[in-house]
């Protein structure tokens, strides 16, 4: 069985996940792919509750395992996983990026595989082919954006999944005003 692993912070999961998740299931012929909500990343600060985080993912994911993980660096997140080992760790191109700074990216390239997401017509160099390859995704939207968006108070709802943006109104999440159902 070919496993892809996709994590993050998911604050908020929209669209470009998706997009990503599905294009790598076609492209590596992936038959099951893990999304990894990461409680606490490393590489950045996030303000939304990992729960509620984990929650939007199950939303915007609803046909893959969606789990929560403790670990702050990846590398530590595969080595609690022995059987994640040989798995497609997906990513865009924009984390290939700075892959370099990663803790111990060399082990986490011997521990899986990676799939880089690449936008169409932009060639991204692979430094180890064996371990690495490339699939094409649609223009990507990012979690900045739509943060942003919401900061200046504009409507995302065609960047987020229709699932997550309910649970977003609803819960009156990244600055919304709850929606409340009235009753007669």
């Amino acid at each position: 069985m070919r496993l892809g692993l996709f994590g993050g912070a998911f604050d908020p999961p929209h669209v470009g996940h998706v997009a990503l998740v599905r294009a790598a299931k076609e492209a590596l012929g992936l038959d099951r792919v893990i999304v990894v909500v990461v409680a606490a990343p490393g590489h950045k600060h996030v303000e939304t509750p990992a729960d509620v985080r984990l929650a939007l993912a199950r939303a915007a994911f609803p046909d893959d395992d969606v789990v929560l993980d403790e670990h702050a660096r990846t590398v530590d997140m595969l080595r609690a996983h022995p059987e994640w080992e040989g798995a497609t760790l997906l990513m865009g191109a924009d984390e290939l990026a700075s892959f370099g700074d990663w803790k111990e990216p060399d082990e986490v390239r011997r521990l899986v595989r990676l799939g880089i997401a690449t936008r169409p017509g932009h060639e991204v160099e692979l430094a180890d082919p064996e371990r690495m390859t490339r699939f094409e995704l649609e223009e990507p939207v990012s979690s900045r954006d739509v943060r942003e968006r919401f900061e200046r108070g504009e409507d995302a709802r065609d960047v987020i999944p229709a699932a997550v943006w309910g649970m977003i109104e609803r819960e009156g999440l990244y600055g919304r005003r709850p929606s409340y159902t009235r009753t007669a």
